[in-house]
């Protein structure tokens, strides 16, 4: 009887020591930051795809789908409960339709969700433009103008309780019609207690720039990074699935100031967009993102 005792308490703490070591791990494989753009299509069923952002293994997020006081046609508390129940945390908000005159309400609203971070996507206020002759992106009203836009906007959102980001694409970092480098000017001209920035490592990479030389001339400036791989044709790719040096970008990490990163993918070519977030997740823990 003693032995058949001894046998049931063993294989209960064979069973608790499983259960509790296999949670570990399905723990230790959540990690890392899901920018929502890379799902903006499949988040027109907010919870569904939420779930699948935890299921692939991402705990942080950012948000790109704000409009008329709403995120994702929910309220900023109602979406801070769905990330709450999905164990989700809001880091970023991209807020592509900020002015001088809805700011104050949408610092509010970035609050009301959990958000840290207000991220300015493009030029703001008209300022974005895309040169159909040339085929690129670009912007129009010069560096200085945009300078103290996000000046006036940062300090805003450091009155406001938050952290204003600017996030680049390729055109900042190519000299403009007057000879100068829009990035290299926001960076040298910005109050850095009011502006910082969000790198796109594929932008920077797709215009002939290294990240990590501007880690060294502005360190501690790049507060949050996305991470999107690019293939052999230029194309965005999942992460891992590119030719992108992560590792050597990622141990510039302390220097770049990076607090968080996320992955994007502005679009896909050979998955779906729910399919190319769990491969990227895999690519972060090969290349070492924690």
């Amino acid at each position: 009887m003693k032995s058949i005792v001894a046998v049931l308490a063993l294989t209960a703490m064979t069973l608790f020591s499983f259960k509790a070591s296999d949670k570990e791990v399905q723990s230790d494989k959540r990690f890392g930051g899901l920018a929502l753009y890379t799902v903006r299509d499949a988040m027109k069923d907010a919870r569904a795809t939420l779930e699948k952002v935890a299921q692939a293994g991402y705990v942080n997020v950012e948000s790109a789908g704000y409009n008329n006081g709403k995120f994702y046609n929910l309220s900023p508390a109602d979406f801070k409960s769905l990330l709450d129940e999905m164990k989700l945390t809001p880091i970023s908000a991209h807020q592509g339709t900020v002015t001088f005159e809805n700011i104050d309400q949408q610092i509010a609203d970035l609050k009301a969700a959990g958000f840290k971070y207000f991220v300015v996507p493009v030029p703001p206020m008209g300022l974005f433009m895309y040169d159909a002759v040339n085929k690129k992106l670009a912007m129009k009203g010069g560096a200085k103008n945009l300078a103290e836009i996000l000046d006036k906007l940062g300090e805003k959102c450091t009155a406001g309780g938050l952290q204003l980001l600017y996030h680049n694409h390729d055109f900042e970092f190519q000299k403009d019609a007057d000879g100068i480098v829009p990035i290299e000017y926001l960076l040298e001209h910005c109050n850095p207690k009011n502006v910082n920035f969000q790198m796109d490592l594929y932008w920077v990479t797709k215009a002939g720039a290294d990240p990590v030389d501007y880690f060294k001339r502005y360190p501690g400036r790049f507060k949050i990074w996305h991470v999107k791989d690019m293939d052999d044709q230029g194309r965005f790719a999942p992460v891992g699935n590119g030719k992108i040096d992560f590792k050597r970008i990622l141990d510039n990490k302390k220097l770049a100031g990076m607090q968080y990163y996320f992955v994007e993918q502005d679009a896909c070519f050979n998955e779906t967009a729910l399919e190319a977030i769990v491969i990227s997740h895999k690519g972060l823990e090969k290349i070492g993102f924690k």
